[in-house]
């Protein structure tokens, strides 16, 4: 009975130091798998230096006719007369938006609703005119600006960038806007959403484009000028649909004269009234007995065009522009 009653306690007596060294594991594997206050700081503040690593600003860099410019933090209010469709496709609204004394840009008022106008009927609004708006970055769409003394005055108020010329060269625009405003990928998304309109459309015209040519017809106040392919519609309808230019125009002509039709090569014809403001000029083409002579009046392959976007660059004005030519074309 005591030899039962001995073996019984040794039992307990290991159970109980198995236990215990059970529990002694659990406890070590426990704290060893929790982090010290230390170890939770040093994390946060690496983090921390990792997120200001990967910031741009302070960002200088040149502009494209030879400025420098310095942005000290991600900009808030932006400036950028004739470009807010660009901005718009970076997610971008700007602090103003241009007009032309008349209207703004139509066809980008349904994300610009509220968005205040200023005026371009006189040129450019004066530095006061900008300054009470407090923009922390002005963007120049053309050396103009530079030209006419603009940019000295501009400049004086925010940190101003320039383009040589933003219309002709749409791809190369917007990735420095995604640069300026930190917004590569939102650039770069926007570029490929836009390769996609323009490749699904180039197919789709292919058998009406190939070897067919183009010629664009602008009227305005002064009279009727040709387009040609460098901006604007002109470019999308050559360089992106794969149209090809008249050779009259190709080879200099720009003034528009009735004289001059019968030698028009081309096979469709687009009409672009600026504002309305070359309605008399517009009726008197149309009136004429030249005009209604040519090859692409009798083939009924004349448009008439939208001047709010036909006359815009930027990849709402010319997926619109796209849009268009579709709708004119495509079977």
């Amino acid at each position: 009975m005591k030899r039962n009653c001995r073996n019984q306690c040794q039992i307990n007596i290991k159970s109980g130091y198995l236990l215990a060294m059970f529990l002694l594991t659990i406890s070590i594997i426990t704290a060893c798998n929790i982090p010290s206050n230390n170890e939770e700081e040093q994390k946060t503040q690496s983090n921390s230096e990792s997120t200001k690593e990967q910031s741009v600003y302070p960002l200088t860099i040149k502009d494209e006719v030879g400025n420098k410019v310095t942005l000290p933090a991600k900009p808030t209010k932006i400036f950028a007369p004739v470009m807010e469709d660009s901005l718009l496709a970076l997610g971008i609204k700007p602090t103003m938006q241009w007009s032309n004394g008349v209207k703004p840009q139509l066809y980008l008022q349904d994300q610009l609703q509220g968005i205040p106008e200023i005026s371009f009927a006189s040129g450019p609004p004066s530095a006061e005119a900008i300054m009470a708006d407090k923009p922390d970055l002005i963007i120049l769409h053309n050396s103009f600006y530079v030209e006419n003394g603009t940019y000295e005055k501009y400049a004086k108020i925010a940190p101003t960038y320039v383009f040589k010329n933003a219309a002709s060269d749409l791809e190369g625009s917007i990735k420095i806007l995604g640069q300026l405003l930190d917004e590569p990928d939102m650039a770069e998304q926007a570029l490929q959403d836009y390769q996609e309109k323009v490749d699904a459309a180039k197919t789709k015209l292919s058998s009406i484009t190939n070897g067919k040519k183009v010629a664009l017809i602008r009227f305005n106040a002064k009279g009727m000028f040709f387009m040609t392919d460098e901006y604007f519609s002109g470019y999308v309808l050559t360089h992106e649909l794969g149209f090809e230019q008249s050779s009259y125009v190709k080879n200099g002509a720009f003034e528009v004269s009735l004289e001059i039709l019968p030698e028009l090569d081309a096979d469709y014809i687009f009409l672009i009234n600026d504002g309305n403001l070359g309605d008399e000029f517009l009726n008197e083409l149309k009136n004429s007995k030249i005009w209604q002579s040519t090859a692409a009046f009798k083939n009924s392959q004349v448009f008439e065009t939208s001047e709010d976007y036909w006359l815009n660059g930027g990849i709402h004005a010319q997926g619109k522009v796209i849009e268009d030519v579709l709708e004119f074309l495509a079977p």
